[in-house]
């Protein structure tokens, strides 16, 4: 379950997503313990969360029940004394002299090939790339974050550092990216003080998978 917040700017911050996997028996009690899971049962562990994807599931639902329905009516037409469609007869004209090595029955199975090979990747990947899972600390419940979240909590944690001007950062599922701006200090002891704030700060995101930290720092551009 995901909750907006809006800050003080207007803006609406996403907060950190949160699941909880009930079994058949309901709800548990606000008594129930939470179980908790142990260092051999996998402890800390999590997997991406995975997108319900109804808008892809929708189109394609649709197109199918629309090409469906429309070749039935034909097919119920037919058997009824009328003739058939203009396109179903010249498709099966087409499938019945056209070679196998023309042009537009190469771009054909081409297009069709490359519609498949999308919807397994839809249906095979988990989506959600926004959302890092969290190290899961109990056996119903997980925990995600938004990678813009993360960018932001990283960042204000960077600006904290002396002599940094300006951070740009950006939060990958296996990398953060930092770009610092220095406008004193000399570089070298700014970037080291931001690996060692930046790497605690990584810690405390709680993430499954921590990322590897990448910190480039410069100087801010003449003006003039």
């Amino acid at each position: 379950m995901s909750e907006p917040d809006n800050d003080d700017s207007g803006r609406t911050q996403r907060l950190p997503l949160i699941e909880r996997e009930l079994d058949a028996a309901g709800p548990a009690s606000a008594h129930d313990a939470v179980p908790t899971l142990r260092k051999e049962d996998g402890g800390g562990r999590a997997g991406r969360f995975w997108s319900a994807r109804r808008v892809p599931a929708a189109l394609v639902a649709l197109v199918v029940l629309g090409c469906v329905g429309l070749l039935l009516y034909d097919v119920a037409a037919v058997r009824a004394g009328h003739p058939a469609m203009r396109w179903r007869r010249e498709l099966a004209d087409g499938l019945a002299t056209r070679p196998l090595d023309d042009v537009w029955t190469l771009v054909g199975a081409g297009v069709a090939a490359a519609l498949g090979l999308w919807l397994l990747l839809f249906a095979l990947t988990p989506g959600l790339r926004a959302i890092l899972p969290m190290r899961r600390t109990s056996a119903d419940v997980r925990a995600g974050l938004d990678r813009r979240a993360a960018a932001m909590m990283l960042r204000d944690r960077a600006m904290e550092v002396s002599g940094v001007q300006s951070v740009r950062v950006a939060v990958g599922r296996s990398k953060v990216r930092v770009r610092a701006e220095s406008h004193f200090r000399a570089l070298d002891d700014v970037r080291a003080d931001l690996d060692t704030v930046l790497a605690a700060a990584v810690r405390q995101l709680g993430l499954a998978a921590p990322p590897r930290l990448s910190v480039r720092v410069g100087r801010p551009a003449r003006k003039g």
